[in-house]
């Protein structure tokens, strides 16, 4: 029997960076069928703003725990998206300072994540922070695929693009 999988494609893994934005919904989605469709696997990436500095560590320490619990409940809950949509669960990072730093960071470091998805932001506002500043100063850092998806996209329009 031939593997409907060509070989090139075994373990890719989609990196999505998790945020509150509504297009996320449409990166997770397109990650998770491309990785579903190539027996790939899904990695999300949520990065925490760093606690503003305390005169008490007590404090400090504080702000971050609960940081780190909202991030782990929040990334919890897309984890749970991408799950359904791949029959398996996503491999998490949560991660602690500028987000593109820690993006790159991140790329460089798992030599497993072949193609970065993010999807463009739905207002007039322009593309978001990470997408600008990938597709301009950046990009010639990026190791792997940037797949931009446009953040208007409906369920429908994913599924038939991948």
């Amino acid at each position: 029997m031939v593997d409907p999988v060509p070989f090139e494609a075994r373990g890719r893994v989609f990196l999505v960076v998790v945020d509150d934005s509504p297009e996320l919904r449409v990166a997770l989605r397109y990650a998770s069928l491309r990785a579903r469709r190539t027996g790939g696997r899904v990695a999300l990436l949520y990065v925490m703003d760093p606690p503003d500095r305390q005169h008490w560590m007590a404090l400090e320490s504080l702000m971050r725990e609960e940081k780190r619990e909202e991030a782990e409940e929040l990334v919890g809950r897309h984890a749970d998206t991408v799950a359904a949509l791949t029959g398996s669960p996503p491999v998490i990072h949560i991660r602690e300072g500028v987000p593109h730093e820690q993006l790159l960071a991140l790329i460089d470091e798992d030599p497993t994540i072949s193609v970065l998805v993010l999807a463009a932001a739905v207002s007039d506002s322009g593309p978001g922070p990470l997408i600008s500043a990938l597709s301009n100063k950046l990009v010639g850092r990026l190791r792997v695929p940037l797949t931009i998806v446009p953040g208007s996209l409906s369920d429908t329009q994913i599924d038939s693009l991948t």
